[in-house]
């Protein structure tokens, strides 16, 4: 079930539920200014309901973590034997889909739910063609790091053949890629320059599987779709977050932007409604809802 933070008029899921998107850092809507909208997939009337602790999946805090020794996640160390056999699979299978990842980006996401929570991310991308990237998103570079998410990438060309529906669901790359906030560690700015051109007239959907800066020791509860750093309102990065990731990358951020105020960004596409959120100042949250199985051909499930 997918939620929007805001009151939509229409839209295709069966089930919304409201949710203001925080304007400032002052400024939030209290819990109880929640309101759910049940959408019939036919018809155009509407009917909502005053729901005062209604939260969503993606947006509710785990009741509590699972029990463990304090290890995240929690687990026993790796024994000799699971490292030999990890180490032998490695030399004899190919392991084709993650040796096509070329590339390591990292730059910065936020919630779209909830923009006061923004976190590094570290994205390790395989080009399957000129107009579709995919990532693999760590929460760091380091040989622990945690997989927190999925980011799909196509281009503006690709995006403009979506109907609206789903370009609600994607951010843009312009201000990301010319602000200095997308960086490739390691490699020099002259060498990547038509890359980053090229990149500047992406589009990405990205889901958080795995939302680490609440302290989940799991990936716990539903996905999070995450939202592009901006130059507005929430959006815009913590400066201190900018700061730690060019102290540890011996990167500059201000250096980055200075050599790409004259790349060309994005221009509107016809109708692109990508960004949705700077349009209206709505979001979206995922929920999760119990529904009945689909028919299995006659088979009966045994009830628990």
């Amino acid at each position: 079930m997918l939620h929007t933070p805001g009151n939509l008029a229409t839209n295709h899921f069966s089930k919304v539920t409201s949710h203001p998107v925080k304007t400032s850092l002052h400024q939030r809507q209290p819990p109880n200014n929640r309101l759910q909208f049940i959408i019939p997939n036919q018809g155009t009337k509407t009917k909502n309901h005053c729901c005062s602790n209604m939260m969503a999946s993606s947006d509710k805090a785990p009741d509590s973590m699972p029990v463990g020794d304090g290890s995240v996640p929690p687990g026993k160390p790796m024994t000799m034997g699971h490292q030999v056999v990890d180490k032998t699979a490695q030399m004899l299978q190919t392991l084709k889909p993650i040796k096509q990842m070329s590339q390591h980006v990292c730059t910065f996401a936020v919630y779209g739910h909830d923009m006061s929570r923004q976190i590094e991310t570290h994205h390790y991308i395989t080009r399957l063609n000129q107009d579709f990237l995919q990532c693999a998103v760590y929460d760091s570079d380091e040989p622990t790091a945690r997989l927190i998410g999925v980011e799909y990438i196509v281009s503006d060309r690709i995006l403009d053949t979506l109907p609206p529906d789903e370009q609600k669901l994607w951010h843009s790359h312009d201000h990301e890629v010319t602000s200095g906030m997308w960086m490739n560690p390691g490699v020099p700015e002259m060498n990547q320059r038509s890359e980053l051109e090229n990149m500047a007239h992406t589009y990405g959907k990205f889901w958080c599987t795995w939302q680490v800066d609440r302290g989940d020791k799991l990936p716990l509860g539903a996905p999070a779709l995450m939202m592009s750093p901006q130059m507005v309102n929430m959006s815009v990065i913590k400066p201190e977050l900018v700061r730690e990731r060019d102290r540890k990358f011996k990167i500059s951020t201000d250096e980055a932007r200075k050599s790409r105020v004259n790349f060309p960004v994005s221009k509107p596409g016809n109708a692109r409604v990508a960004d949705y959120w700077m349009h209206t100042g709505k979001s979206f949250a995922v929920d999760i809802e119990q529904v009945e199985m689909k028919d299995l051909g006659g088979q009966k499930i045994p009830s628990i």
